[in-house]
């Protein structure tokens, strides 16, 4: 098959869609990607790219085109600006790029913002190609949640611009179970809607780390924290868990990663006192992740308490699962409840510092015996239910079939 794929981030941004698009064109699929300028976390475009474009127009067999954007920089008018450049960038900019070229399926990454359906909704029109759109944020359901957007008017035409954009849509995908109700209340009674998760990330080839950012090993009991530093993190939540364990000298926490609330989160380590206790190491690729696994006892996630967060997998879950590494979550709803189907760690509710810290103890007073028991279920149940060729076997099934009057039964039920 010919495929677009249409997705606002993509490499070398680290975002599954990439490994996904190499993978189907591994399987023999034309994979052409429509996507922005590279600038996610930082807010800056890359320094490679803005040295030299072309080289980051294929990524192996796929071709890769990229449309004019306002990169994110900082502040939430900026953060809106981007997310308008784009979907208007590749309205216009990309149809144009992609004049004279037929396309069998559109495959649509949606990720915040879901200002991507203005695109996509152009696009299928213009190609007449058959559009699955792949829903990993609830919107406007994120937008109120993170307080982006109050206005109750506002909030209402941004859900009836989603309900417009899946009723020219094809195919639903959410990468919850839990997403399904609420998408099923925006969309047209006889539109598809089915669960695909993300999965876990393969395995990877570590790659060399320098002394200077690799933790020192020692007696204490190691929690890493790997990933985006955002406002839907709650870290100051986990900070006040961090701080009721300060006097636990045996316990350190690592945070792995970059975001937009970094620069407060090295501020607040530091003006809590809290430095001896927590090291931030920075951002790294994802191919160096093993090493940070294998130095971890525990692996954390948290997210704000809020309903939509509640019906959220947090992405890292399925990574953390694969890892074989006891987690400690401070979540609600749907991703506290795989981490607890799968016996991998423990967990208490959204904000909840003081059970964060209390489990955090726990895991730091277990056997190793018992962790490592915790890890291998871990691991068990990211292969039953999370392994990448499973799910891209049914995603492959559901683009063959969308547009052709059937759906594969594969896909209905779900895959717990």
């Amino acid at each position: 098959m010919r495929i677009l794929i249409l997705s606002q981030y993509f490499w070398p941004e680290n975002f599954r869609i990439n490994e996904l698009a190499v993978e189907l064109a591994a399987r023999g699929h034309q994979i052409c990607v429509l996507t922005g300028r590279p600038n996610y976390p930082q807010g800056e475009v890359y320094a490679d790219y803005r040295h030299d474009p072309a080289a980051w127009d294929h990524l192996g067999a796929i071709e890769v085109l990229r449309v004019p954007m306002l990169p994110r920089h900082q502040g939430a008018l900026r953060l809106i600006l981007n997310y308008l450049s784009f979907a208007v960038g590749a309205s216009l900019v990309g149809a144009w790029k992609l004049r004279g070229r037929h396309f069998d399926r559109i495959l649509v990454f949606q990720p915040s913002p879901a200002t991507i359906g203005l695109p996509s909704v152009i696009l299928r029109a213009l190609k007449r190609a058959p559009t699955i759109f792949w829903v990993q944020d609830l919107w406007p359901d994120t937008l109120e949640a993170i307080g982006v957007v109050r206005s109750r008017v506002a909030l209402k035409l941004v859900d009836r611009f989603v309900s417009w954009v899946y009723a020219h849509s094809d195919h639903i995908l959410a990468q919850s179970q839990a997403f399904i109700p609420r998408l099923r209340r925006q969309s047209p009674p006889d539109l598809p809607i089915s669960y695909l998760p993300n999965w876990a990330e393969a395995p990877r080839k570590p790659a060399e780390l320098t002394g200077e950012t690799l933790p020192l090993p020692g007696p204490a009991f190691k929690v890493f924290y790997l990933g985006n530093f955002g406002e839907a993190q709650d870290f100051p939540a986990v900070l006040g868990a961090i701080e009721l364990l300060a006097t636990r000298q045996d316990i350190h926490w690592y945070l792995v990663g970059d975001g937009r609330i970094a620069g407060w989160l090295r501020s607040e380590i530091a003006s809590r006192g809290l430095t001896e206790r927590v090291s931030m190491l920075g951002a790294f690729p994802p191919e160096e992740m093993p090493r940070f696994h294998r130095q971890a006892d525990a692996l954390l996630v948290s997210l704000k308490a809020d309903p939509l967060f509640a019906l959220t997998i947090p992405s890292k879950v399925q990574s953390y699962l694969a890892a074989g590494v006891p987690i400690v979550a401070m979540l609600d709803g749907e991703g506290a409840r795989v981490i607890r189907d799968a016996e991998a760690g423990l967990t208490c509710g959204s904000g909840d510092s003081r059970g964060l810290a209390e489990a955090v103890e726990r895991l730091a007073q277990m056997e190793p015996q018992a962790r490592a028991r915790l890890g291998e279920s871990a691991r068990q149940y990211s292969r039953r239910e999370f392994d990448f060729q499973l799910l891209v076997d049914r995603l492959e099934d559901l683009l063959a079939n969308t547009g052709s009057g059937k759906v594969s039964e594969q896909l209905s039920p779900p895959l717990r």
